[in-house]
């Protein structure tokens, strides 16, 4: 019998982080039962992504709608969220395995991806039924009032990143400079998109949303259809990553469940590249390391040998474009004027590609503490007969200087990088005959070539104080402890609501015991 969906009261509709804390909070319950954090978020993600596969049938977004797509079900009916709401106590956990199984038994589908190998950490009925019926059920995760769905799933990504400290900078690159470099790129529809280092797949999310938005009218043709077929794809290392990504992917409307998987596990850096793409966004992963030397020895179309990640994927990306192809892709400082091997592929980066646009980011953006960034915008040239080099100007812009961001006091907005999209556009297609303002200007390619090293740490502004950047005024970092302690107790709240329901629940398992 099919589900209708019915709006939630005006109460449970809450704000993104207040859900995630709520869902986080909830830790403390799994982990009386021996559920690790780790393996908390796994099923969590697992829980979320069949309610919101079930919220998307019953109430299509603008995405669905405009390619017929509003009666596809992600999941099969019976294997569903509906399916799990009906039943209780061991019943309940029985079918729970039986979905995690019977969904990962098609291997080589988006669907069978997603719950390849998956399994129930939560044996406990009384929790698990909870957690469903109590938590989860009570609220609508894709919200009619957002373009891009998913805030409060991804949000649960980013608060488990964070809390286990480690990986979250490779993982998770800040949407609204998402939003941004895509607006820049200007993605047409019939290009190939890609991502050698996708994540959960942000920059393929953002593509997808940036085309339905203003390619509406013409996702019925071929190109449109193709959006779901091998358009937009993207490559991970970590399998477990990967799985989030084609999660990810299905919830916002990009692929078919039964259809092969639109992201490849492997490491990127290992082969030569055998599909070309018109367009490639990435933030590679920070960090010092390269593919092993046994594979290594095939990438003889890398200009130069390093260890290196950064640069590698840099050689890698140039290698994924087709001719003409576009590239936005993050990079830390060191890629801009590290020595020996970096040198010489920056020179040759220039003389192969138009080089046309730095930005220069400001820290406090990334999960990762202090990591200074920045996003290089090329075109890949056709060769050139005449010696020439592609890149003839390469505008920077500043973004660093006097800037100061937290991730919770003053988190970056789409807004706060207007100007830079305004200046990065004021050519009008000429890259060349942009215009200059206090923080964008160009420098010639003979400027470039002739810096040591062939550096491209470029600023554009001098520092207000003799630190990194501005200090914050007074009433910004009293207003930044206030927001704090706001959002601990918050928290607190809701964790001390979180351990009164686990006492409940031990309460009911030992009576029942």
């Amino acid at each position: 019998m099919s589900t209708t969906y019915i709006a939630p009261p005006a109460s449970t509709t809450e704000s993104t982080s207040t859900l995630v804390s709520r869902l986080w909070s909830y830790c403390e319950l799994l982990r009386h039962s021996g559920v690790s954090t780790l393996d908390y978020v796994e099923q969590l993600t697992y829980l979320l992504f069949l309610k919101m596969a079930d919220e998307k049938v019953n109430l299509p977004d603008r995405f669905q709608r405009a390619i017929d797509r509003a009666d596809e079900r992600i999941v099969p009916k019976g294997k569903d969220w509906p399916s799990l709401t009906t039943r209780s106590a061991e019943a309940l956990v029985d079918h729970y395995e039986f979905i995690l199984e019977e969904l990962g038994q098609r291997p080589g589908t988006m669907l069978g991806e997603v719950f390849l190998k998956a399994q129930n950490k939560i044996h406990d009925p009384a929790t698990l039924e909870r957690l469903i019926k109590d938590l989860i059920g009570k609220y609508r995760w894709n919200r009619t009032d957002s373009d891009i769905k998913g805030d409060a799933y991804e949000g649960l990504l980013q608060r488990g990143a964070e809390d286990r400290k480690t990986g979250a900078g490779q993982y998770f690159t800040p949407r609204p400079l998402i939003d941004a470099m895509v607006e820049c790129v200007e993605p047409k529809l019939g290009e190939s998109i890609s991502d050698p280092a996708c994540g959960t797949g942000g920059f393929l999310i953002a593509a997808y949303a940036y085309l339905v938005e203003h390619y509406e009218k013409d996702l019925h043709s071929e190109a449109g259809r193709r959006l779901q077929t091998g358009a937009i794809t993207g490559y991970e290392l970590v399998r477990e990553t990967a799985r989030l990504a084609l999660m990810n992917m299905l919830l916002h409307g990009i692929g078919r469940a039964q259809d092969k998987p639109l992201i490849t596990v492997q490491d990127s850096l290992a082969k030569s590249p055998i599909v070309f793409h018109d367009i490639v966004f990435a933030n590679p992963p920070f960090g010092v390391g390269s593919v092993t030397g046994e594979s290594y020895a095939s990438r003889t179309d890398f200009w130069e040998a390093s260890t290196n990640k950064q640069l590698n994927f840099l050689q890698h990306i140039v290698t994924m474009l087709k001719t003409d192809g576009r590239a936005a892709v993050v990079l830390p400082d060191n890629v801009l004027f590290e020595g020996g091997a970096g040198a010489g592929i920056r020179r040759k980066l220039l003389d192969t590609c138009n080089v046309h646009t730095l930005l220069r980011l400001p820290t406090g953006i990334f999960y990762a503490n202090g990591v200074k960034a920045n996003v290089l915008f090329f075109d890949k040239s056709a060769p050139r007969h005449d010696g020439r080099p592609a890149t003839e100007q390469l505008w920077v812009y500043d973004f660093r200087t006097d800037q100061s961001f937290t991730l919770k006091q003053r988190p970056m907005r789409r807004e706060h990088l207007d100007d830079f999209v305004k200046s990065y556009k004021s050519g009008n297609g000429d890259f060349n005959n942009r215009i200059a303002n206090d923080r964008f200007r160009p420098y010639s390619y003979s400027e470039l070539i002739a810096r040591d090293k062939v550096n491209l740490d470029l600023t554009v502004l001098q520092d207000s104080t003799s630190g990194s950047g501005r200090l914050a005024s007074p009433e910004v970092i009293a207003q930044g402890i206030v927001d704090d302690l706001t959002d601990a107790l918050a928290e607190f709240t809701i964790v001390a609501e979180a351990l009164k329901a686990a006492k409940r629940t031990v309460g009911s398992s030992a009576k029942d015991a």
